[in-house]
C-alpha cells in the first residue's frame, strides 16, 4: 500500500495546515510539546533566531546541536537549563545561554544548516514532551521567514515507509525565489543513552526522491531525482552519497546526480542563494511538487523539511513538511 503524506499547501502569506491520507505515518507537530525540535538557520546575509519554551512543570536540561552545512556538516553543541514554563531566544549570530552567559559556540558568518533541540530523556523511557518553539530568518533584502518549529511526536509508530510527499506553490504576490530545506536525521537508540537526533554519519543519513510537478490542469511534468543530505556543492562525500543512493532503492533505484541540503523549485522560482533546482527547465508558475521517496541512508530514521517562498524584497513565507520511518523511543 502506498502511503501519501500531504505537505503544507503553500499559498504565500496565507497559513495552511497539515493533513494526511492513507492511515499510516505521522505528520509533524508544530504547536504541541515534544522531546525534539528541528529548525533551519542561515547566516549568509541573514540573521536567525530560535525561540524555545519549556512547557513542562519540571525543569529541563536541553541539548542544542548545530550542524553547519558549509563546514562539512560539522556539529557545534551545548547544554542549557530551563525552569518550568521558561522561554529563551537564541540569536545564532551571538549565542547566549538561558542565563545570559556565552554558550561557547561561535558560528562563522557564512554558516547555515540545522539546529536540533532535545530534552534529556533516555532511550526506551517514555519521554516528557516539554518543548515548543518557533524561528525567524531575516534576509538583508527585507523579507523574513517565520514558522513554528517542527517537533517530533513523543513516540512515532513503526510503519510502512511513506512513499510520496507533496506541496503546492505559486508566484502570487510577486514570488520569485524559494528555499526548500530538507534534512534527514538519525536517532540515538543505544540502551542507557539519551534519545536525541544526530548527523554524525552523513553517508548513512540521506533521502533520495524522484521529483515531479503537476500544473493546475493536472498535467504531470517529470523532473529528476535528487538527494537531500547535509552537504553543499563543496562536500567531498557527494559522489559517495550518490552511489549509495542508487544502490537498492526503496522501492526503485535512484538515478540522482545531485545532492544538497537546499533546493529551489524551478526556473520561475529558483533558489534564493543560487542553489540547485528540484525541477530545472520547468517554467510552471503555479502547481504542486511531488516528491516520491526512492531510497534512504542506512542510518536514516526521519526526514524533516521547510519550504520558503519570497518576493526578493519585503515579503516571505515558510512552512514545514515531514517524513518518518519507524523512529520510536519505546517498544510498543
Amino acid at each position: 500500500m502506498r502511503t501519501i503524506i500531504l505537505l503544507l499547501l503553500l499559498t504565500l502569506f496565507v497559513p495552511t495546515g497539515n493533513s494526511i491520507a492513507g492511515g499510516i505515518g505521522v505528520v509533524s507537530e508544530t504547536d504541541t510539546g515534544s522531546f525534539l525540535s528541528v529548525a533551519p538557520f542561515d547566516l549568509r546575509d541573514r540573521e536567525s533566531f530560535l525561540q524555545i519554551t519549556n512547557v513542562d512543570s519540571a525543569s529541563q536540561t536541553i541539548h542544542v546541536q548545530i550542524y553547519n552545512v558549509a563546514n562539512l556538516c560539522n556539529e557545534n553543541n551545548f547544554f542549557d537549563v530551563y525552569t518550568p514554563n521558561d522561554t529563551h531566544v537564541y540569536n545564532l549570530r551571538d549565542i547566549l545561554t538561558n542565563d545570559g552567559n556565552p554558550s561557547g559556540v561561535v558560528l562563522p558568518d557564512d554558516a547555515y544548516g540545522i539546529v536540533f533541540v532535545s530534552a534529556g530523556v533516555e532511550f526506551n523511557e517514555i519521554p516528557p514532551t516539554p518543548l515548543i518553539g518557533n524561528f525567524r530568518i531575516t534576509d538583508n533584502s527585507g523579507y523574513e521567514y517565520r514558522s513554528n518549529i517542527i517537533s517530533s511526536p513523543a513516540r512515532l509508530p513503526e510503519s510502512e515507509i511513506p512513499g510520496i510527499l507533496t506541496f503546492n506553490y505559486n508566484s502570487e504576490g510577486g514570488v520569485v525565489l524559494s528555499d526548500v530545506f530538507g534534512f534527514a536525521l538519525s536517532a540515538s537508540e543505544e540502551e542507557g543513552s539519551e534519545a536525541e537526533a544526530t548527523l554524525d554519519n552523513v553517508l548513512g543519513t540521506f533521502v533520495a526522491v524522484d521529483v515531479d510537478i503537476v500544473d493546475n490542469n493536472e498535467v504531470l511534468f517529470s523532473c529528476r531525482d535528487v538527494v537531500f543530505s547535509c552537504v553543499d556543492e563543496n562536500n567531498p562525500l557527494i559522489e559517495e552519497i550518490l552511489v549509495l543512493a542508487s544502490d537498492g532503492g526503496i522501492p526503485t533505484r535512484s538515478s540522482a546526480s545531485v545532492a544538497s541540503y537546499e533546493y529551489g523549485i524551478n526556473n520561475v522560482i529558483p533558489n534564493s542563494k543560487g542553489g540547485e533546482l528540484l525541477c530545472p527547465g520547468n517554467t510552471i508558475p503555479e502547481g504542486e511538487v511531488i516528491l516520491t521517496i526512492e531510497n534512504q541512508g542506512d542510518d536514516t530514521d526521519a526526514f524533516f523539511g521547510y519550504v520558503g517562498l519570497n518576493n526578493g524584497n519585503g515579503r516571505g513565507s515558510m512552512d514545514s513538511f515531514f517524513y518518518q520511518n519507524g523512529f520510536i523511543l519505546q517498544e510498543m
